[in-house]
């Protein structure tokens, strides 16, 4: 009997979200109505103490401050600046502009880790100059949404966050064990745009020289150092305060967002106009990842009663060739998945359901973590519910196309595969940092 309700929440839960409830309402609805069906009212005599376990953690503090450096450095435009810039160092080179956005991209997500912000200010700031300068909009579109989700993997990131509380692992473990794996996406992103450069020259062409010619080079570099070097700096001191050891994630977003407000103020762009802006924005995110947060509590403590996890284990028992393929299956799943879900959700309802199975065998969950995060990037690009592409189609000038938007993002959800395929293969991608600094 509880295995079927097991199964029937499962079904619920998912025949809830596809009618558009929201995941928070689903997980809380789904978590109450099965765990009264199985056990009446007395197992939720534990969901007060649940609850308090969640909004008590320490540890949670840090969302709301890297969010609020995120928005910061959002809302004070210095992406349009930074990839102006970029676009003019590339000089000559054919998708110098492409390769400015995937710049753009890894400095705004090790800064912001928002994806929507990122796509949309890329989408808003530089898709009409790449059209106008005669790219590809189906390249465009696909370099744009693929940067945008380099928010998901480089550090910090809210997923990595929210991992490191599902898998019981350091925060600091798994920033320093995304660094490699988000360098190689970004690195793959670039050479796949060097090399269409050379095969399609047409489809991205170089900043006329005319162009190139009026911005002195030293001009150039002077900006490049009031526009780059400062949010660089304050990504590379906030990171590097937590791998190395010096500060705990909470406090190194505190100083990461305060010296988002100096950056911001140094560039002349904080007004209270912006800061409320900031604060406002701030408070939503923060509240919709703690309130789902909490209501997944209702769902884990439900489907465990309802022996969930039995059922899990028994799916996998069926699976042949050992590790391996559990593994295969549960990449599979998530980058299946992510065709129709967010990848919030994904986390807090597959990544539980699973991991028991895999530390049972032996599986490294830092790596693990890593190949569940550059799978679930696939959940913002993967057509027809990509989240990176609605942002973008919602501030896409009229010319471009959803037809666009799929085909440009096709060769990067191969990318990320390939990524997946290499971070298998080569697990000392993700594990090398982590023990080279002894977390």
């Amino acid at each position: 009997m509880d295995m079927t309700l097991a199964i029937l929440m499962l079904l619920a839960f998912f025949v809830m979200l596809m009618i558009g409830i929201p995941v928070a309402v689903t997980l809380a609805t789904t978590g109450f109505v099965f765990g009264v069906l199985g056990f009446g009212t007395s197992l939720f005599n534990l969901v007060p103490a649940r609850v308090f376990g969640v909004v008590a953690n320490y540890q949670w503090l840090a969302i709301p401050l890297f969010v609020f450096m995120g928005v910061m450095l959002e809302k004070s435009r210095l992406a349009e600046d930074l990839l102006d810039v970029v676009g003019h160092l590339a000089g000559g080179l054919r998708g110098g502009m492409a390769l400015g956005i995937i710049g753009v991209g890894v400095l705004m997500g090790a800064s912001t880790g928002i994806v929507g912000a990122t796509v949309i200010t890329l989408g808003l700031l530089t898709l009409p100059t790449l059209l106008r300068r005669g790219y590809d909009p189906a390249v465009s579109c696909g370099a744009i949404c693929a940067s945008g989700t380099l928010g998901q993997i480089i550090p910090p990131s809210l997923i990595l966050i929210l991992l490191s509380d599902i898998m019981q692992l350091s925060v600091g473990t798994l920033f320093a064990a995304a660094v490699m794996p988000g360098m190689l996406l970004a690195a793959l992103y670039c050479t796949y745009l060097v090399i269409l450069g050379m095969v399609k020259p047409g489809s991205m062409p170089p900043v006329p020289l005319a162009e190139r010619e009026a911005l002195a080079r030293r001009d150039l570099w002077i900006r490049f150092f009031k526009v780059v070097v400062p949010p660089l700096l304050l990504v590379l001191s906030v990171l590097g305060s937590i791998i190395g050891g010096i500060a705990a994630p909470t406090e190194a977003a505190s100083m990461g967002a305060l010296g988002a407000i100096l950056v911001t103020a140094t560039a002349g762009r904080l007004t209270m106009t912006v800061l409320r802006e900031v604060a406002q924005s701030t408070m939503r995110i923060t509240a919709m990842v703690m309130f789902i947060l909490i209501c997944a509590q209702v769902f884990a403590l439900a489907f465990r009663g309802l022996h969930g996890e039995d059922l899990i284990h028994r799916m996998f028992e069926f699976l042949p060739g050992g590790v391996g393929m559990d593994i295969l299956f549960l990449m599979v799943l998530i980058f299946v998945l992510g065709f129709f879900l967010e990848w919030i959700e994904i986390s807090y309802i597959a990544v539980p359901l699973f991991l028991p199975v895999f530390l049972q065998q032996g599986v490294d969950p830092v790596w693990l973590a890593m190949l569940i995060c550059v799978n679930l990037q696939t959940s913002f690009l993967t057509p027809p519910f990509g989240w990176a592409l609605f942002f973008l189609r919602g501030v896409a000038p009229p010319e471009v196309t959803t037809r666009h938007l799929y085909l440009g993002v096709l060769p990067f959800i191969a990318l990320q595969v390939l990524a997946i395929g290499l971070i298998y293969a080569y697990p000392q991608i993700a594990t090398w940092l982590p023990k080279a600094i002894g977390w």
